[in-house]
């Protein structure tokens, strides 16, 4: 574990002092050199690799599951891949409502963490069954035209399937938002070491990812499904009892304010609804939130104190909203440009886990000898651009815009989302001409109407977009995770980590939708669509262009908002 921005061990006893507004296991005032900081982190840390080693192990081969073993197309695959990863995303909303609201942090990942393991040991028993049945050549279980499995398998594959993600629903949003809460703003070595924790916590769990892509996508397609679901649940299991050995360690925030945060902040909204004489309801509010690009912002936002607290009835009625319900209502509706705004983002990420894998393999994966790499092991390069790139922006970039732009973090959160969304762009462009020339060589060989030979190309021409989208997600993604960290109410933390994971939760679901409007209207009339199950007759350098239209819509929108937003006062830029 990365230890250099850690609390030094050798610190003058008089500060081993107690964390404000924090208490350890026993309910008892945690102490600063007893609790907390990396060496908390690093439990919780560890079952958050697992926990994505676990995911991805899943999400990054499931299309090849799909149009395998359970015999779907690949349009259908696909949406059905991000149909369970927008699920999977969205959930988190839920589980971060539970955990904040009700059980807390901790306990919400230990019960999460246990469903988790429950839904991959389903899964595996499913391959199983599968296994089974497949392998008896006398059995009728399989119509010969289809070889589809029985409806009741496929039933239990999928609720096994849903119930992961209704597991990472719980695990997500609590488990970084834990983390960050080992270390004390208040305290400067502390605080410090917490400004590096996202982009290291993010480098942990992108090795964790690589050792899935590379491991578990080797072994579900040559060895056994089975065997490539039941190793996540594994780790999961020994990840759980990690966690539990360092919970004397850790530190557990303590809310000043007793009552519910959702409903306080809800008080908000609902007082300025049923509120007829007020001159501007909360609708009113959102408006001028969203629309951050009018002049005089400071004079904008005290319009909008103003407004709300009229609508809400605080002036006249002294008690029924607090100026800090109205406060942080107020900052969660400054989040709502920026979440809408990366949409666009969501939905190409959506793609590296579908298209991109049906794309590669059909290319030439031989690499040694007659050794073939799986296509979906190339989100390993992915990952692995992530784990390389992390520690120069961290250690070598951050140092160098610090110098210039004179702030701690070099650049602030917005750019860095900013940078990613434009990298991300190139990716798909580069993907669009990589197909591009696909096509025309499975053309040139005489290979269109044979859609299972190997196209004479090799599969590293797909290296760059994957690499690109990699340094796209160290910016964005990380950039988004500690914006919706830092933005959000302290009460609310989870909830901030879950708004995050919504974005990529609505663009796998709308990505989805494009895909099944996409095939509904360009296989017409006897016609091949963008996704036929043909790819040499498919077209997805048509849909990458498509996307790419997209990125650039989506950039606009994105610095539309994002020039005028004005950070909390606790962030530092």
């Amino acid at each position: 574990m990365i230890t250099g921005n850690d609390v030094p061990a050798a610190r003058d006893p008089l500060l081993d002092d107690v964390v404000r507004a924090s208490v350890d296991l026993n309910g008892l005032p945690a102490r600063r050199l007893k609790s907390g900081c990396w060496k908390s982190a690093s439990f919780i840390m560890g079952v958050e690799v697992a926990e994505r080693f676990a995911y991805y192990g899943l999400s990054s081969n499931m299309i090849s599951y799909l149009t395998g073993p359970l015999g779907q197309s690949t349009a259908a695959a696909a949406e059905n891949v991000n149909a369970w990863s927008g699920t999977a995303m969205l959930l988190p909303l839920l589980g971060a409502f539970i955990a904040d609201s009700f059980l807390g942090r901790y306990r919400t990942i230990i019960i999460a963490s246990l469903l988790y393991i429950l839904g991959l040991g389903f899964l595996s028993f499913s391959a199983l069954l599968h296994s089974h049945d497949s392998s008896n050549s006398k059995s009728n279980t399989y119509n010969s035209s289809t070889c589809s499995p029985p409806l009741l398998e496929v039933i239990f594959f999928f609720f096994s399937l849903y119930l992961v993600a209704f597991a990472q629903g719980g695990h997500r949003p609590c488990v970084q938002a834990f983390g960050a809460d080992q270390f004390d703003e208040e305290d400067e070595h502390e605080s410090k070491a917490k400004n590096s924790l996202f982009n290291w916590w993010y480098f942990s769990v992108n090795g964790g990812i690589l050792v899935a892509f590379l491991v578990l996508s080797y072994i579900q397609e040559n060895v056994s499904w089975e065997l490539g679901f039941g190793i996540p649940c594994i780790a999961m299991g020994f990840a759980l009892i990690v966690f539990l050995i360092g919970s004397m360690t850790y530190r557990f925030p303590v809310n000043s304010d007793e009552r519910n945060p959702f409903v306080r902040i809800s008080c908000v909204f609902v007082e300025a609804m049923r509120n007829p004489k007020a001159p501007s309801s909360i609708v009113g509010s959102i408006e001028e939130e969203v629309q951050q690009v009018l002049p005089h912002e400071h004079a904008k936002l005290k319009f909008l104190d103003k407004a709300i607290l009229t609508a809400t009835g605080s002036e006249e009625n002294g008690n029924i909203c607090s100026m800090k319900d109205i406060g942080d209502a107020k900052a969660i509706l400054r989040l709502v440009p920026i979440w809408f705004a990366c949409l666009g983002y969501a939905i190409i990420v959506a793609q590296s886990s579908t298209l991109f894998t049906k794309q590669g393999a059909t290319m030439d994966r031989y690499i040694i000898g007659n050794f073939q790499i799986p296509s979906a092991s190339l989100q390993s390069l992915i990952s692995l651009s992530i784990v390389v790139f992390i520690p120069i922006y961290d250690r070598v970039l951050v140092p160098i815009a610090s110098s210039i732009t004179k702030k701690p973090t070099g650049i602030s959160m917005l750019q860095r989302i900013g940078i990613g969304i434009f990298l991300l762009f190139l990716s798909v462009v580069i993907a669009a001409f990589v197909e591009k020339r696909r096509l025309s060589i499975a053309i040139q060989h005489g290979l269109v109407d044979l859609p299972k030979a190997t196209i004479p190309m090799s599969v590293w021409w797909l290296a760059p977009q994957y690499m690109l989208y990699g340094i796209a997600d160290v910016f964005t993604i990380v950039g988004l995770q500690e914006f919706f960290y830092n933005q959000i109410p302290a009460e609310l933390k989870s909830i901030g980590l879950a708004l995050c994971l919504s974005i990529f939760g609505i663009g796998n679901f709308l990505s989805s939708l494009l895909i099944s409007i996409i095939e509904k209207v360009t296989s017409g009339n006897g016609r091949y669509s963008w996704f036929s199950n043909n790819l040499n007759r498919a077209h997805l350098d048509y849909f990458y262009w498509l996307l790419a239209g997209l990125s650039v819509v989506s950039m606009g929108i994105y610095l539309y908002f994002a020039k005028s937003y004005i950070y909390n006062k606790n962030y530092k830029i």
